[in-house]
């Protein structure tokens, strides 16, 4: 194998193409087991959950033939978010969880996320330790010894509550009328459910999975048609979760539509003037806008920026002992509450500033004046490297020059896709786009 498996969280690809393989899946099932089951003992457990997508149900096969093949006793959620993986696999005092889900990607691709049996996703370490162990050869359990597959039903319930529990004791959500669109994912029944119990009116979106709509022309990557629903409902918001219900994006009552970095700066203003914020600081990516950070210092904070990945800002708010982070995509972090980005959570804590503040969404999401900010995805033929050609560099050298002391520049790798990302910020509207373009017609050129 001479391909790496993990990328920037887990194992990510087109189902039925290498890495993505029932294959694949089982070898890495039999590792992760093997790994996780080091004493010999068949006490150990492994936690599943999964998304709306058809290959899902090959996947958890495949893992669940590899996990008990060295062992491992499978607990087996069914479609539920990513988040609720975090929990249960902690609550339910299991070794490891595993998430079958490609996120935000279109139905064809697919992914395996690990969680530790803190509840927190595994480290770069651990990682590279199983996927050694996947292409090598796996000692299986001796047959008295192999494990066993349970279905567990009220696992959709056990992460609804505690939900729920995040919620301000006493509030509820009546006379707020709600769009929620779940993007025909793993959050379709939990969503809707949590926001009924809490007293809203609940004008469900993307709940009608058929195994090849996830987040197709719905959710949080595509929240036009959820922000047309506000509006022809009247509604006082909408919430639009992803495939796997770990990012969100806000939808005022006007249409408007506010990504991660508004939402991120309400809460981190709102916890420090409450002092819940942990050593005044919000963790966020290289991505989020320079409005946040100039939002965040004028209020005498800090925003420690890491790489791109939920699971890169959760690593270093466990570093520095800080409690919010999050991404301008959506991934909400609260550790107060959960181990990884969870989209319905968020929802709610936003929900919540709108019932103590008494202001509609539109205000509260006018947190800071956004630099403007252009981004451009370039797709290349897997194998190649447009970034260690000459002219690629040539151009990115220039466009770094020409933004000295005014912006900005970005580029990078997407961990999940083979697409270089292009983003620049710039008060100039003219330069941005200018830079940005003549990065991405050298890619091109090569790509």
């Amino acid at each position: 194998m001479t391909s790496k498996l993990f990328g920037t969280d887990g194992v990510r690809g087109t189902a039925n193409t290498w890495p993505m393989t029932a294959e694949i899946a089982l070898k890495i099932g039999s590792a992760a087991g093997r790994y996780f089951r080091n004493d010999g003992s068949n006490g150990h457990r492994v936690v599943i959950g999964k998304d709306t997508r058809l290959s899902g149900y090959m996947f958890e096969n495949a893992l669940t033939a590899g996990l008990t093949s060295t062992g491992m006793n499978a607990l087996l959620l069914g479609p539920v978010p990513t988040p609720a993986v975090g929990l249960l696999t902690h609550s339910m005092r299991a070794d490891v969880g595993i998430m079958i889900s490609a996120s935000h990607n279109p139905h064809h691709d697919n992914g395996i996320k690990f969680f530790g049996p803190d509840g927190f996703k595994l480290s770069d370490e651990a990682e590279a330790e199983i996927e050694a162990m996947v292409a090598g050869e796996v000692e299986p359990a001796k047959a008295v010894n192999i494990g066993r597959a349970k279905r567990v039903d009220d696992g959709r319930f056990r992460y609804a509550e505690r939900v729920k529990s995040t919620f301000p004791q006493g509030r509820r959500l009546d006379g707020l009328k709600v769009v929620i669109d779940c993007a025909h994912g793993a959050a379709y029944k939990v969503a809707p459910e949590v926001l009924w119990e809490l007293g809203a009116t609940v004008i469900p979106v993307g709940v009608e999975p058929d195994g090849t709509n996830i987040n197709k022309n719905c959710g949080s990557t595509a929240p036009r048609h959820a922000a047309a629903r506000v509006l022809e409902e009247g509604a006082d918001l909408g919430i639009c979760l992803d495939g796997d219900a770990d990012r969100v994006i806000i939808i005022d009552e006007t249409g408007q539509i506010a990504d991660g970095d508004q939402l991120m700066a309400l809460m981190a203003g709102r916890w420090a003037e409450s002092g819940r914020l942990q050593g005044g600081t919000l963790v966020a990516t290289v991505m989020s806008n320079l409005g946040l950070e100039r939002f965040m210092t004028a209020r005498g904070l800090t925003l420690e920026r890491t790489k791109v990945g939920d699971r890169y800002v959760v690593e270093a708010m466990r570093r520095g002992g800080w409690n919010l982070g999050g991404e301008q995509s959506g991934h909400i972090v609260m550790t107060d509450y959960a181990t990884t980005g969870d989209g319905l959570l968020a929802g709610l804590q936003f929900l919540a500033a709108m019932i103590e503040t008494g202001k509609p969404a539109s205000t509260l999401l006018r947190q800071f004046d956004r630099v403007p900010q252009l981004l451009k995805n370039v797709r290349y033929a897997p194998g190649q490297d447009p970034l260690d050609t000459a002219a690629v560099k040539a151009a990115i050298s220039q466009a770094e020059g020409q933004l000295d002391g005014k912006g900005r520049l970005l580029i990078r790798k997407s961990g999940t896709e083979p697409l270089i990302r292009v983003m620049a910020e710039c008060e100039d509207d003219g330069l941005l786009s200018q830079v940005v373009e003549g990065i991405v017609a050298e890619v091109k050129s090569i790509a």
